[in-house]
């Protein structure tokens, strides 16, 4: 039997929310804010903790936003729901009990919306992991202790940064140490893109860094089988607990289809089509068994 644990694992920490616009609104299918797509979208708002190792990913962690709390919102008397837990703190969480259970791995790697100076400090001085998180440019660093202490900061995006240059940096919030380093990169629209990534791990080479972080985009794979080839958008449940209750089916559902990938070689969407032509196939054996009367020409 393979073993996928090893201490060269990673954490990837992401949300998604699976589109619901034609169920009843409750307290999980509600309207949330769709960062990626820069809109307000309905459905279920969802935090996965993945662990991945060598071409493996398997969820070790979710909990779905409740907004379970109603306002009223000052600015156009409309009830809105809210949550009494934020995203962070859900992070957090997720993360900590990763390490209760005793899952081996080094590195927690998520996107800018979880690249808080508490979450850093949680990973690093409270867990004793290390992480690798990307960095919007306006974000402040200051060059040395003494700057630091003396306040002195300036835009990430205003230091002089060759690109893979890996340089030590202290941020707003943060007591330790960064290696902060600039990834140059061109869009599939010709155009050119920078990423600025940041560590806890100061012995990682300015190459390293940014191959490291390239594992976290193996959380979009996860997302998107589990909506289509795990059926997690396609639910007909009408109340909380049906609708939990499915969402955790799917989440089943994606992990044994990811272990299938390693004896099969076959990613989910090849793995879902073999399955249906399969069951095409019995079925199809199974009319004929019935022996239906045939009519004439």
């Amino acid at each position: 039997m393979r073993v996928i644990q090893s201490e060269d694992g990673v954490l990837l920490v992401d949300d998604s929310i699976a589109e619901k616009p034609y169920t009843d609104e409750n307290e999980i299918i509600c309207w949330h804010v769709d960062h990626a797509h820069q809109r307000t979208v309905k459905g279920i708002n969802f935090v996965s903790c993945l662990y991945h190792n060598q071409g493996i990913s398997l969820p070790v962690g979710f909990e779905l936003i409740t907004k379970a709390e109603t306002y009223t919102d000052p600015q156009d008397g409309k009830t809105k729901r809210r949550s009494t837990r934020t995203k962070n703190e859900i992070y957090r969480d997720l993360v900590q009990q990763a390490v209760k259970n005793q899952i081996p791995f080094r590195y927690v790697l998520n996107d800018i919306w979880f690249a808080s100076a508490e979450n850093m400090k949680w990973v690093k001085t409270t867990l004793q992991k290390d992480f690798v998180m990307p960095l919007k440019a306006n974000r402040k660093a200051a060059l040395s202790a003494e700057a630091k202490q003396a306040g002195t900061y300036q835009r990430v995006d205003t230091l002089d940064l060759e690109p893979l240059t890996p340089m030590t940096v202290y941020l707003e919030g943060v007591e330790f140490p960064l290696l902060l380093v600039k990834q140059v990169f061109t869009n599939e629209d010709g155009s050119t893109g920078v990423l600025y990534l940041v560590t806890s791990d100061t012995t990682l080479s300015g190459e390293a860094i940014p191959t490291l972080y390239h594992k976290r985009w193996n959380v979009e794979p996860y997302h998107q089988s589990l909506k289509q080839n795990a059926s997690l958008e396609k639910s007909p449940t009408q109340t909380v607990t049906t609708q939990t209750n499915h969402f955790f089916a799917a989440l089943c559902g994606f992990i044994k289809m990811e272990l299938l990938k390693i004896s099969t070689q076959l990613n989910h969407f090849a793995l879902k089509a073999k399955l249906y032509l399969q069951a095409l196939h019995a079925a199809y054996a199974a009319l004929q068994d019935l022996n239906p009367v045939r009519l004439a020409a």
